[in-house]
């Protein structure tokens, strides 16, 4: 990996922060928040205790039908193999997902009107989490999907074991990047910058959250940050562009 000259990063990361100080109208941050003080906050929002609760039935329905076979080992890790993509196509064909017209009918989705709103407002964290009314069809769509796709029963709570577990990782690492807590660790770090660069610089880039550098690398949205002009429609997705 070419390692990105030190000055080159200073100046993307100046104007990364210029760029959030002007569309938030804060000067400052607000103050830093402890990880126990963020671990708190995020069971004060509904998605977490709905997945958890999900996530509860589904470890009580895998020990409930006992031993499996080694080879299930297979499903969390094809899940964690092709999550990096699943992310980036979720974040670019249903989350920004542009409103079309078919006849009197507007085509548009809950999930993108609220991902809309995150973009208007990236420090409003209830906006941050998915929705609780997608996640009343979209944890049971889950369930069918497993009931449908896998071999045997043991499979498929193995299967819901893995994808409500991934899901509730990404709803904690969501939330902190867009809480005050600051980070700490080198990974953490990486994740936190690549999502911010989407919401304060261009948001036509960097669509990654959890998996910072991976499906973007490939699929060609994961510019040097000094290359891109910032966006005027970072936080007006789908507004037209003016001269």
């Amino acid at each position: 990996m070419t390692r990105v000259d030190p000055r080159i990063e200073a100046a993307a990361s100046r104007r990364l922060a210029a760029d959030e100080d002007r569309i938030t109208g804060q000067a400052r941050r607000r103050e830093s928040l402890s990880l126990r003080g963020a671990w708190r906050e995020f069971w004060r929002h509904p998605s977490p205790p709905m997945i958890t609760a999900a996530l509860a039935v589904a470890l009580t329905g895998r020990v409930l039908v006992g031993t499996g076979s080694a080879w299930e080992l297979l499903v969390p890790a094809t899940l964690l193999a092709l999550f990096p993509l699943i992310e980036w196509v979720v974040h670019v064909v249903v989350l920004h997902w542009r409103p079309r017209r078919l006849g009197p009918l507007t085509l548009d989705s809950h999930l993108a009107r609220e991902h809309r709103a995150h973009h208007a407002d990236p420090r409003d964290l209830p906006l941050v989490f998915i929705p609780w009314r997608a996640l009343l069809w979209l944890l049971p769509a889950f369930a069918m999907a497993g009931l449908v796709l896998a071999p045997t029963g043991s499979w498929a709570w193995t299967f819901l074991v893995s994808s409500y577990a991934i899901m509730l990782g990404y709803e904690w690492t969501h939330y902190l990047v867009h809480s005050d807590y600051r980070p700490r660790s080198r990974w953490y770090r990486a994740v936190w910058r690549n999502h911010r660069l989407h919401h304060y610089k261009n948001e036509h880039y960097w669509f990654a959250v959890v998996t910072a550098g991976t499906a973007d690398r490939v699929l060609g949205t994961y510019p040097e940050p000094g290359s891109v002009e910032s966006s005027p429609t970072v936080r007006t997705l789908h507004a037209t562009e003016r001269a």
